[in-house]
Formats: structure tokens, C-alpha cells, sequence
């Protein structure tokens, strides 16, 4: 029974940095900014620092299944 909250957060988590990962390289392929307003190369490392975190901490959440 506590498998379950640990199986919606890993995937929860997996999901957002995935998709978050997906959307930054696609804004860099295209030449776009990642955030307005923000050097290019800081939001690109931000967000790409965030998206590892976050899949890193979706696969540790799935782990303690």
C-alpha cells in the first residue's frame, strides 16, 4: 500500500524532468530563449540543472518501491 504515493511521485517527477529537458533542447536547437530577460547561457544551465535533478529524483523515487 505505500508503494503507491512512491510510484505517482517517481513517475510525476520522471514525467516533468523529461519534459522539461525535452522543451530546453528543442528551444536551443531552434535558437530561442529558454527565459526572457535572463543571459542565454544561465537559463539554459538552470534549466538543464533542474531537469537532471528532477529525473534523478523521479528514478530515486522509484527505486524505493
Amino acid at each position: 500500500m505505500e508503494s503507491g504515493p512512491a510510484i505517482f511521485a517517481g513517475t510525476v517527477f520522471a514525467l516533468f524532468g523529461a519534459g522539461l529537458l525535452v522543451w530546453t533542447v528543442t528551444r536551443v536547437r531552434h535558437r530561442r530563449p529558454v527565459a526572457e530577460g535572463v543571459s542565454p547561457v544561465a537559463s539554459v544551465t538552470v534549466a538543464s540543472v533542474a531537469a537532471v535533478l528532477t529525473l534523478a529524483l523521479g528514478a530515486w523515487c522509484l527505486t524505493r518501491v
